[in-house]
């Protein structure tokens, strides 16, 4: 037998079409398998409150092993993992091509895909990943500001949580009624001499999604005149829907199918004539790039978005490559601490905002490689939220002792979960902005 980690990583696809993937008694035969491997090992205890659920279950049982845990409870290990994939891509000894074939987060999203099926998830938790659904309603005009308002009461809050299962003292995003594509309504792609940088073509199309068109449109305003500044002509797309992620954190993979339906042909038509995709959430990215390809193996569209699909910095990394980053700095930025987000983390890309950001004179960038534990519905649950802000508190920590003139994250949940437990010298906590800022535009 090879010792594990000592080739790279492959992923097989997910093969949730089958009608195996839904049987329950085969399930638990391979969680029972993972799961005695994870007990054995324990590489991954401080990643999130999935595996020390796991191992105080062995621990307290009758066997000292995986066999003396009751098969129920299996569930309280499912319903602890949030997905950010990191002991999959960071931890893990035993995945493939190790002959164990260890796939943790891919089993415990066939768990949440068998719950889904059989009616077992909550009804508040389908809610709050109905980021659909929250958007319409939240963009209407005073009907954002009438939630927001009542975000911030503490009486709404207190009958929310009983309600709506969200935890009174959760941070919740805010609506936008003017959302990026009111904005943006009138934007034209600048005129530009459109020119190729390695992989990229050199003119995008921003896939807002439903979180940066409705409740963080300022950064993809940033996205926009950061990247025309750099001679990158940016359009809107057309029309889109919602990636997927949050339903597929619940196990929805009929409505994550629905949405890929819709999405892929429009991202197609774009790549077709010549644009490359970029999301402003590390999450939307991440879901484009690996899982819905890993979902739809054989399927050349989803692929062919797989392959134009980019991370904000990631794009401006391969542009300074070739020369074509314009480094006319006009603001340091001093001290910033960057939290890594798990899912821009997990996609194998590297630190590419710490070497966009490390390029601004006078700027030091600190990077903390942790979870900030929110993962967009983990972080505001009242039964979860507690282990949340534990899951954040290393990550407080070491930006309380930097002592920062910024804190940043690419993932506008994670930064907002980091920052509110600090005093920060200053608001901006989104990266593109501290871009936009150091540029002075």
């Amino acid at each position: 037998m090879r010792e594990g980690s000592l080739e790279a990583p492959t992923r097989h696809a997910l093969d949730w079409t089958n009608p195996d993937f839904y049987n329950e008694e085969k399930l638990f035969e391979e969680l029972e398998r993972i799961f005695d491997i994870c007990h054995g090992c324990r590489r991954c205890v401080s990643l999130c409150d999935a595996y020390p659920t796991l191992f105080d279950l062995v621990d307290e049982s009758e066997t000292f092993e995986v066999d003396g845990v009751a098969k129920e409870d299996y569930w309280k290990v499912v319903d602890q993992c949030f997905m950010c994939d990191l002991c999959y891509q960071t931890k893990c000894p035993y995945v493939p091509p190790h002959e164990w074939n260890l796939d943790f987060p891919h089993v415990m999203l066939r768990a949440k895909a068998v719950q889904f099926k059989k009616g077992e998830r909550k009804l508040s938790h389908k809610l709050i990943s109905n980021t659909k659904i929250q958007g319409k309603v939240g963009s209407l005009p005073v009907v954002g500001s009438m939630i927001n308002a009542s975000n911030r009461n503490k009486g709404v809050r207190k009958v929310m949580a009983k309600v709506m299962d969200l935890h009174p003292d959760a941070h919740l995003p805010e609506f936008h009624s003017k959302t990026l594509r009111r904005r943006e309504k009138d934007h034209q792609p600048a005129q530009a001499t459109v020119k190729q940088a390695g992989p990229t073509t050199g003119k995008v199309a921003l896939f807002a999604t439903c979180y940066c068109n409705v409740n963080t449109p300022d950064i993809g305003q940033d996205l926009i005149r950061v990247f025309e500044h750099n001679g990158i002509p940016v359009r809107l797309t057309d029309k889109e829907e919602c990636c997927g992620m949050p339903k597929l954190e619940q196990g929805d993979l009929e409505t994550v199918d629905k949405y890929r339906r819709k999405n892929i042909p429009e991202l197609v038509r774009l790549i077709d004539e010549g644009w490359d995709i970029v999301a402003g959430i590390p999450s939307c990215v991440l879901m484009f790039k690996q899982e819905l390809p890993l979902m739809y193996p054989d399927d050349p569209d989803v692929q062919k978005v797989k392959q134009h699909m980019y991370d904000p910095f990631e794009y401006l990394v391969h542009r300074h490559k070739a020369g074509l980053l314009n480094t006319e700095f006009k603001q340091p930025l001093g001290k910033v601490v960057w939290q890594v987000p798990c899912h821009q983390r997990v996609q194998n890309i590297g630190p590419k905002t710490r070497d966009v950001l490390a390029l601004v004179p006078d700027t030091q960038v600190e990077m903390i490689e942790r979870c900030s534990g929110h993962d967009g519905t983990y972080g505001v649950r009242a039964d979860t939220y507690e282990k949340s802000q534990k899951i954040a508190r290393p990550v407080v920590n070491r930006a309380k002792k930097a002592e920062p003139d910024y804190l940043v994250s690419d993932c506008p949940m994670a930064a907002d979960q980091i920052a509110n437990s600090l005093e920060l010298k200053h608001a901006e906590t989104n990266p593109l902005t501290l871009l936009r800022k150091a540029y002075g535009i």
